[in-house]
């Protein structure tokens, strides 16, 4: 998994929940008396945010990205939540609930890979694989008798 991309999508889902992406909506917050919400919402979502970006910048293990992630994306989701309950009261635009919307379904991809115990991709072929010789030495692929592959004084050790 690509912590640089990690933390490119915590910061643009951050931006995009809070505001700083939607200067309209901002400057009409303060119209309906739910909008008062609003701004503490997005400050306690973007806290999280910054807690996930630090631990990636820190490489944390992944559990704790895990569980930092999941109370990110809980949070970036409520926030996703009034935006769509409160379009009207509060004139956010509809680019502004469809960019929020996306930026939650990326950011619970990347929570779904970072909390999944399988590993991240295939295992690399090694040489062994490269050029098809067993991995591990023993009486079958090595060569007994003088001069072998593990010849000492009193024969093959691994023939015995």
């Amino acid at each position: 998994m690509n912590r640089g991309f990690a933390i490119a999508l915590c910061t643009a889902s951050a931006a995009l929940a809070f505001g700083t992406g939607i200067p309209a909506a901002r400057a009409q917050i303060g119209t309906a008396p739910q909008c008062m919400k609003f701004p503490a919402m997005s400050q306690a979502t973007q806290e999280k945010a910054n807690a996930v970006a630090a631990a990636m910048k820190a490489k944390a293990d992944r559990k704790e990205i895990c569980r930092l992630m999941t109370a990110f994306v809980a949070s970036e989701g409520l926030v996703v939540k009034f935006l769509v309950d409160n379009k009207t009261w509060c004139g956010v635009p509809d680019q502004a609930v469809a960019a929020a919307k996306a930026s939650h379904e990326r950011s619970t991809k990347f929570r779904d890979a970072a909390c999944s115990e399988a590993p991240p991709g295939p295992k690399p072929p090694t040489l062994s694989d490269s050029i098809k010789t067993e991995p591990v030495d023993s009486a079958t692929n090595t060569k007994a008798g003088r001069f072998g592959t593990f010849d000492t004084l009193t024969g093959n050790p691994l023939g015995k």
